[in-house]
């Protein structure tokens, strides 16, 4: 099963418990965190459902390409970490 884990950022608004699933793409693992913490869901996608500006998705140490329908595939040993992106300088 794919491993989704929310790093600490996250984790200081709201619970996002690491969550193993069965999931063929980044929409269905998220779907299926939200679905455990429906409250994630505001922290992570915008009104449209697509990613965040501020949050970036690493599939397997590589950002996922795919930030609005987010099909980007899920292998089933893949490992998704969830994260704010930093910007500054």
């Amino acid at each position: 099963m794919a491993r989704i884990v929310f790093t600490s950022q996250l984790r200081r608004f709201t619970e996002a418990p690491e969550v193993n699933v069965d999931a063929a793409t980044l929409r269905a693992a998220l779907d299926a965190a939200f679905a455990v913490n429906p409250r994630l869901r505001s922290y992570v996608l915008d009104d449209q459902g697509h990613l965040r500006a501020n949050v970036v998705a690493f599939i397997d140490g590589r950002r996922c390409t795919d930030r609005v329908l987010l099909a980007d595939p899920l292998r089933p040993d893949s490992e998704v970490h969830v994260l704010q992106a930093l910007s500054g300088g």
